[in-house]
């Protein structure tokens, strides 16, 4: 089969790296990283940036200086940035982030922005105005309802219809198997521009499964740090070569 379109998600918000220690924190290790993912297959990487404690931020200008960096040291790597609020920022902080850096490419909780109902309307708005592409995080059916829905009030725009299904992230001990993905088919059976995540040891099978089905995958230590049988990857770079073999070898749950 042809190989999927492949985003990495090299830290998330949360981990550090007492997780692993190949982890990329600053944005140098950012950098290198990218690179070795690039190297190793990435099309894509999903950009979170971290304050000078380690911490997730979505800093506007740290988010104008990796994406800088990357656009010069890694030019062919697409890059989209988060808006993740990690417990930390309200939606007009989200919003200000969207408005100032006016990022080629973002991802959006769609949950995130139901905190905020008179402003979320705004954020899709301002994306369009600024020819930021939306990437829709979805966590279960629910959210895809609140999608649907709110595609059918027009504050979700027509050409706003690429989505993420992020499988486990809900579940216990953040696990995740290949039939998890079947509800979200289901709910959006029509959907073209779609992605999937998957939290824990099967994230290499559940998006060998998305990627038969025609899916593009997200892979990456925000998401999983282990092989199937528990061994830890040695960085980023070593899960990306891990998926494809995965996928290469033509498995389908």
């Amino acid at each position: 089969m042809t190989r999927p379109f492949i985003m990495v998600a090299p830290n998330g918000a949360r981990r550090g790296k007492e997780a692993n220690a190949s982890l990329p924190i600053t944005l140098p290790e950012m950098i290198t990283t990218a690179a070795s993912c690039q190297l190793a297959g990435a099309d894509a990487l999903h950009l979170h940036v971290r304050d000078a404690q380690g911490r997730h931020t979505i800093d506007v200008g740290l988010y104008r200086e990796a994406t800088s960096e990357l656009a010069l040291k890694v030019p062919e790597l697409e890059v989209q940035i988060t808006t993740e609020a990690a417990g930390i920022f309200d939606v007009p902080a989200q919003y200000q982030c969207l408005r100032d850096l006016q990022p080629k490419w973002a991802s959006v909780s769609i949950r995130e922005m139901a905190r905020d109902l008179s402003l979320a309307p705004k954020v899709y708005d301002l994306c369009a105005e600024n020819n930021t592409k939306i990437q829709h995080i979805l966590y279960n059916t629910d959210d895809i309802a609140l999608l649907l829905e709110w595609q059918k009030q027009s504050i979700v725009k027509a050409t706003q219809d690429s989505v993420l299904f992020v499988l486990g992230r809900y579940t216990q001990g953040q696990v995740s198997s290949p039939d998890d993905l079947t509800p979200f088919r289901q709910a959006l059976p029509n959907i073209k521009h779609w992605m999937v995540c998957a939290f824990g040891p099967d994230e290499h099978r559940c998006l060998a499964h998305a990627a038969h089905q025609g899916g593009a995958v997200r892979v990456g230590f925000e998401n999983s740090l282990v092989a199937p049988d528990g061994t830890p990857h040695a960085d980023n770079a070593a899960s990306i070569t891990a998926l494809i073999n995965t996928i290469e070898k033509g498995y389908s749950a």
